[in-house]
């Protein structure tokens, strides 16, 4: 247990009418302080995209989505926001918002490694 570490992980939704408050997952971001980890990982269902919304399409989605992996990463395309602090840029991607793309409360646990743990929570709770 001794060499666990903390981590927080979110549920990135999709939610193309916020007035309806239907959703479904695409994605998981999950941050380690102690591991310097801050990365997320998305897939868009076709079926359920056009199910939920013929307004936008998976290409538009997956752009959105592409851009939060640049502010995950820090890359110079995360723009401001990407040039945060790991945990700051964290904070920012899962904080509460009304939008198409938002995140569930966050979650915390420990574990060994965050790259695992971002795959089996991405299993679990997106495919």
């Amino acid at each position: 247990m001794q060499d666990k570490v903390t981590f927080e992980y979110a549920i990135i939704r999709f939610m193309p009418k916020v007035e309806r408050e239907e959703f479904f997952n695409i994605g998981v971001i999950v941050f380690s302080k102690r591991k310097k980890f801050l990365a997320l990982k998305y897939h868009v269902d076709a079926k359920k995209l056009a199910a939920f919304s013929c307004e936008i399409t998976r290409d538009e989605l997956n752009t959105y989505l592409h851009a939060w992996e640049n502010i995950c990463k820090g890359a110079p395309h995360g723009g401001k926001i990407g040039m945060f602090e790991r945990s700051d840029r964290f904070r920012w991607l899962a904080a509460s918002k009304s939008t198409m793309i938002l995140c569930s409360p966050t979650h915390a646990g420990l574990c060994d490694d965050p790259q695992q743990e971002l795959d089996d929570i991405f299993e679990k709770y997106v495919l």
